[in-house]
């Protein structure tokens, strides 16, 4: 059994990314996981201000919701971020999130090449939606991924399931039309 941390970065309580994330909990459950889900739409994380005050073991300085997080974070097998397109990248809200992994950064005295620290690693996945399915819908987005959270931090890719296509920007959602809950589901139960 693994324990799965899921961080919803925005779009609407019910929207496509909402339930292609509860699909991916719904097979990691039956797959005997322990899953969590958190929802950045009903939590205040701020961006990283880069104050440096959290060098190296501080807790960061800001008074949100971030700091409560970071033993969940600690203590996951796998984190999922899930977020629908915004600009042609990942949302701000997941943004903000990946960027206060700065205040869990250890001192590293041989980095690798690009690296200046080490972070917890754990393994990550990634989970998108958008209303548009162009070959390069998602191009922004998937570099962002594999550079920060894999090439930089370290930590170990599962997986992306990019659901492209489902509704426009100002309908209500259409993934139930496509087969990406169905994918979700397998990609969840499958995971490990």
């Amino acid at each position: 059994m693994k324990k799965i941390l899921v961080v919803l970065g925005g779009g609407r309580p019910n929207g496509n990314t909402k339930q292609l994330a509860d699909a991916f909990i719904k097979g990691a459950a039956e797959a005997g996981h322990q899953t969590e889900l958190i929802s950045l739409n009903k939590l205040r994380v701020n961006g990283c201000t880069g104050c440096n005050a959290c060098r190296y073991g501080k807790p960061c300085v800001q008074k949100d919701d971030f700091n409560s997080l970071i033993p969940k974070i600690k203590e996951a097998d796998l984190i999922v971020f899930a977020s629908p397109l915004y600009f042609w990248t990942i949302s701000s809200k997941i943004k903000a999130f990946i960027e206060r992994f700065y205040c869990m950064a250890e001192k590293d005295e041989h980095p690798p090449l690009g690296r200046y620290e080490k972070y917890p690693v754990r393994d990550c996945a990634l989970l998108m939606t958008s209303a548009d399915h162009f070959f390069w819908t998602f191009e922004q987005a998937v570099s962002y991924y594999q550079f920060t959270l894999v090439n930089y931090i370290g930590f170990h890719d599962k997986g992306m399931l990019l659901a492209g296509g489902c509704g426009d920007t100002d309908g209500k959602p259409q993934i139930s039309q496509t087969d990406y809950l169905e994918q979700a589901f397998t990609f969840g139960r499958c995971i490990y």
